[in-house]
């Protein structure tokens, strides 16, 4: 491996499909305060109401194992599903809180953008030397995330015009996209750069989205480790594990 352009990456690579929390953002935290305020909210009132035992969210374990990676929908019902817990679907018209998959989504949803709102995002300087890095180097990039509040974020961190293409949530809404650990999302970033997706690194932290890179065939998956995951993301289909994208540039 001779890293092409000093990334530290196969030759032959066109272009770098980004995963957004946790890779370029340190929204993940953000957003597993979020899911943890949601469902301990709906899991103490389903408690007061069965004389069942409260049990909490666990915002490392249950977010990483359930809810990381994944659309919205499909991370309010995999929790659920662990905790033995079946809901309707209901609509996305459903209020905040109703209960309904829908209705807890929407409930994340608001709190996320009330702690993104209050707090603000910081986008990860490792990864913002990357991706400028590539761009210097003529690599092509795109964001792929499960979010639909993607592009919010992107602008509240200040790094929207890096990236040339943006796969969100709304994107996966419209065009009926499979979440992670199906590929649909990093292929179809990768169609709209016109790159074949064994031209193109995907860079993920979430297992799902490791599951989702090695799926799709693409020509090499950079598992971020932020949380000590190392092991699993290896064992998911990482080629590489850094704990930031700054330790690939300048590698040889």
């Amino acid at each position: 491996m001779s890293g092409g352009s000093g990334l530290g990456l196969p030759d032959g690579m066109a272009a770098c499909l980004f995963d957004v929390d946790g890779v370029l953002t340190e929204t993940a935290t953000v957003h597993a305060a979020a899911w943890e305020e949601m469902f301990d909210t709906f899991l103490k009132t389903r408690a007061d109401h069965g004389g069942e035992p409260f049990v909490p969210f666990d915002p490392v374990g249950d977010y990483d194992t359930f809810v990381d990676g994944l659309p919205r929908a499909d991370g309010t019902r995999s929790f659920l599903a662990s905790r033995g817990i079946a809901l309707p679907d209901g609509t996305p018209d459903d209020p905040a809180g109703a209960a309904t998959v829908h209705g807890l989504g929407t409930a994340k949803n608001q709190i996320v953008l009330r702690k993104i709102r209050d707090g603000g995002v910081e986008a990860f300087p490792g990864s913002v030397r990357f991706v400028r890095a590539a761009r210097a180097a003529g690599l092509r990039r795109a964001v792929v995330s499960s979010s639909e509040n993607c592009a919010a974020v992107l602008d509240a961190a200040g790094i929207a015009g890096l990236f040339e293409v943006r796969i969100d949530g709304t994107t996966v809404a419209r065009d009926h996209l499979h979440g992670k650990p199906a590929p649909d999302t990093y292929l179809a970033a990768a169609r709209a750069l016109g790159v074949a997706p064994s031209q193109a690194v995907v860079f993920e932290d979430a297992l799902s989205g490791v599951e989702a890179g090695r799926a799709g065939g693409f020509g090499y998956v950079v598992g971020v480790d932020r949380v000590g995951q190392a092991d699993a993301l290896r064992a998911h289909g990482a080629d590489v594990v850094v704990t930031d994208l700054a330790e690939l540039v300048g590698s040889p």
